[in-house]
């Protein structure tokens, strides 16, 4: 049983996750709607919604984690852009849409992420 063991590991060691994670939060920022696995969607939805909920703070101690876990365009997009367009909202930034389609070459179901 895997009690108290959260996350997917998606066959990588921690450094490849973390630059996947990494690599899909900063696209999905700059172009605010991505079409990735589903999988992968459901795991950077909760980090994608934990920064823009410290972004809402609006001081220089968050800006500098925002720049500290992302590359600077894509913190500086939460900071100015984003986070201000939610101030109201108290969560739920994101939303998934699932496709009936799978990935060609492994069957893999995909999805759409997009900001609500």
């Amino acid at each position: 049983m895997r009690h108290l063991v959260k996350g997917r590991k998606f066959h990588r060691g921690k450094g490849q996750r973390n630059a996947l994670f990494k690599s899909l939060i900063n696209n999905f920022i700059l172009k605010e709607k991505i079409e990735t696995t589903e999988a992968k969607a459901k795991e950077i939805r909760p980090k994608m919604e934990k920064l823009i909920t410290a972004g809402k703070k609006r001081n220089l101690s968050v800006l500098r984690i925002l720049t500290e876990q992302l590359p600077k365009k894509a913190a500086l997009k939460i900071y100015y852009e984003l986070s201000p367009r939610y101030q109201e909202r108290k969560g739920g930034y994101t939303r998934i849409t699932k496709s009936a389609k799978t990935r060609k070459n492994d069957g893999a179901k995909m999805a759409v992420i997009e900001f609500v």
